[in-house]
């Protein structure tokens, strides 16, 4: 998967915050069942890597990526798990190509021009506004 090809799932992507590994499984199915198939999981918590893993063992339709990924550590253990991508708060090619490397799609955040040309010279074509509220989005 190419991580333009997430526009073609919907138009949505959740941003999830999982406190406890337990709700992982029925907040994915929920959204399974509304129709929202591509779920970023964050890695803001202790349990993310592990509440991913249930999910991707579990609701093997689910397209589930990490998200908050700010080390090439974190682009390893959520490839480990079977993260059909990431999402990275900022860019830095060393993540970027990291992520290259070792086959995992990444969508960076940027915010800043410079963020943009440094994503798009390193072949980062998709990118997410973010944080949107500090740049004027909503």
């Amino acid at each position: 998967m190419k991580t333009l090809d997430l526009a073609n799932y919907g138009p949505v992507i959740p941003v999830i915050v999982i406190d406890k590994v337990e709700d992982a499984v029925p907040m994915a199915e929920a959204l399974l069942e509304g129709g929202i198939k591509v779920l970023e999981v964050t890695l803001r918590t202790s349990c993310a890597i592990e509440a991913m893993d249930r999910i991707i063992k579990q609701l093997p339709e689910a397209i589930v990526g990490a998200g908050t990924v700010r080390t090439k550590a974190d682009a390893s253990a959520a490839k480990s798990i079977g993260c059909q991508f990431a999402v990275s708060p900022g860019y830095t090619s060393e993540i970027g190509k990291h992520c290259l490397d070792i086959g995992l799609p990444l969508l960076p955040g940027v915010s800043t021009g410079s963020e943009v040309m440094m994503a798009n010279n390193d072949g980062y074509y998709f990118l997410k506004l973010f944080p949107a509220v500090a740049v004027g989005g909503i």
